[in-house]
């Protein structure tokens, strides 16, 4: 194996992350099309609940053990970094064991919880199972975590990454084929069915856990698992003491926001049954807003994803050498990046959410609607990674706690008040439960770029300037947008009609916004002239050089 740099390992990782969320996002087309409402409305039961304990066992823990081999190696105590590793393997396993029995056992008390008293869609035995064919990648995804981080913690970054697209590819494999066997061959219950397709999680966590064993086996003199090292002068205690500070700050935020959505999918099933929908469309809103809707989101929400992994360590390097300029300048950049780009790409997706639903997915009313505003929260999500980011890498812990569980409170407070609220305004009910998430994030934003001012004296008047300077394209792009909707015809019911439509629609905004930003200046002061030239050299052949 080779060790790769700083920038080859950010590269490697920001490209495997790009891959594996297109392929997440892509194989739900056919996926929909086989299970439909009732299956992925199972699909989206059974991954809340997945998410919420994969994160109490694993959540963290990679990051902490990858962190402290590289402490212990950079110390020259091979022997402690090695037994780091053991040590970390040991608690995962029984963390995952737990974490599973709790899910296996509970699990009709957890689809109980789920549903209440909704009839009419799916039943509580359904999410029994789907809940309890899941729980097994539990015991698997944990152990691959850990043995990634120890790879990641000697700066192998390219074993890691190509399990994780490994990963996704076995699991969409398995999920989209047996899906399709159960249901469509052999024609089984919509449970069983979707109940084969979520043990792809396990497949492929196997798979990837075979891949890295491999890697770690064929290099172990090199990863010091081989040698008789002599006994640093490190503890056991000392060890798992340092794991846990490590890692408590991420297994915090990650099982926040997982237990989250939790609370957010049985409020909203809970107050629209209420309100007197019929449970196939409770299961239809739920699903769209809790996971299908995210899925396109996260077209715009991948771009801080990548950032953020170089992000934090330029954020610490200037942090050590005490350069606050460089740090306030970088986070500015990061924030001007984002939100030159997402927020158009928002608009975008947002005024075409009818035709981008019918062609992910089916027509819906339901779906575009929800869609068309829950895209928004893309952009706030991406602040709100940067932001986190940041605070971690300035090692502000309490304060990513207080603004994570603040944000994610008062979301959860707000959602059914707000739902109500809408519903008597005659506005759809569900539009309250996707404001309450935005106003989470705002609130934990503010609180985050609010403390990095006071604390550390960062400003944000040069971004706050480029945002209201960027409403210039993007009020352009609008108008053409919507001139072009008027103009060109679309036929829902046809995947290749949606497809034309949305590519020449956004070809052609996308350009509007481009050209009219670049007149003006602003990509220019946010990429700088000579990034921008590089790609266009790049993206021409050499062809056309900006001026």
């Amino acid at each position: 194996m080779k060790k790769n740099s700083f920038l080859e390992g950010s590269l490697i990782a920001t490209i495997s992350i790009i891959i594996v969320k297109i392929i997440g996002m892509l194989y739900v087309i056919p996926f929909y099309a086989t299970v439909g409402v009732q299956g992925a409305s199972l699909y989206a039961y059974a991954y809340t609940i997945y998410n919420i304990f994969l994160d109490i066992a694993s959540a963290g823990l990679p990051i902490a053990i990858s962190k402290l081999i590289n402490e212990y190696n950079t110390l020259g105590k091979k022997e402690a970094k090695v037994r780091t590793f053991k040590i970390g393997t040991k608690l995962v396993g029984i963390i995952s064991i737990i974490s599973f029995l709790i899910v296996f056992v509970f699990a009709k008390y957890i689809a109980i919880a789920i549903l209440g008293d909704l009839t009419g869609g799916n039943t509580i035995q359904d999410v029994t199972l789907v809940i309890r064919c899941i729980s097994f990648a539990i015991l698997v995804i944990p152990y691959l975590a850990v043995s990634k981080g120890y790879l990641q913690g000697h700066h192998y970054i390219k074993p890691p990454s190509v399990s994780q697209v490994l990963e996704q590819i076995i699991r969409v494999a398995v999920l989209l084929g047996g899906s399709f066997l159960a249901l469509k061959i052999f024609h089984l219950s919509t449970s069983i069915g979707v109940g084969i397709a979520l043990f792809g999680a396990l497949a492929g966590g196997i798979v990837a856990c075979l891949y890295i064993h491999q890697k770690i086996t064929q290099n172990k003199k090199e990863l010091d698992l081989d040698n008789n090292l002599p006994k640093d002068d490190v503890t056991n205690k000392e060890i798992i003491k340092k794991i846990f500070s490590y890692a408590i700050p991420f297994i915090i935020i990650d099982t926040a926001v997982s237990i989250y959505h939790f609370i957010d999918m049985v409020l909203i099933i809970r107050t629209l049954h209420y309100l007197g929908y019929a449970a196939i469309d409770v299961e239809m809103i739920t699903s769209s807003i809790i996971t299908y809707a995210p899925k396109i989101n996260m077209i715009i929400t991948s771009i801080a994803t990548g950032m953020s992994v170089s992000l934090i360590p330029t954020i610490v390097s200037s942090y050590v050498k005490k350069d606050l300029n460089d740090v306030n300048d970088k986070l500015n950049k990061a924030l001007q990046i984002i939100l030159v780009i997402s927020i158009p790409m928002a608009v975008g997706i947002s005024l075409l959410s009818a035709p981008i639903w019918s062609l992910f997915y089916k027509v819906s009313t339901f779906g575009f609607t929800i869609l068309m505003l829950s895209i928004f929260t893309a952009i706030l999500t991406n602040a709100f990674v940067v932001t986190s980011s940041v605070l971690q890498g300035l090692n502000k812990f309490k304060t990513v706690y207080l603004s994570t569980i603040s944000g994610f409170a008062t979301n959860a407070l707000l959602d059914i008040p707000l739902m109500l609220l809408f519903n008597a305004m005659h506005l759809p009910p569900y539009y309250g439960a996707i404001v309450a998430t935005m106003l989470g994030y705002m609130l934990t934003i503010f609180i985050t770029l609010h403390t990095l001012h006071k604390q550390e004296k960062l400003e944000y008047k040069q971004t706050f300037k480029l945002l209201l300077k960027s409403f210039i394209p993007l009020i352009a792009m609008i108008m053409v947008v919507i001139g072009l909707k008027v103009l060109i015809p679309l036929n829902l019911a046809s995947k290749l009609s949606c497809i034309v439509y949305v590519a020449i629609i956004a070809i052609i905004g996308a350009i509007v916004y481009l050209v009219i930003a670049y007149k003006i200046n602003l990509l220019q002061e946010v990429f700088g002239q000579e990034f921008l030239n590089k790609i266009i050299k790049k993206l021409t052949l050499g062809r056309v050089k900006l001026s």
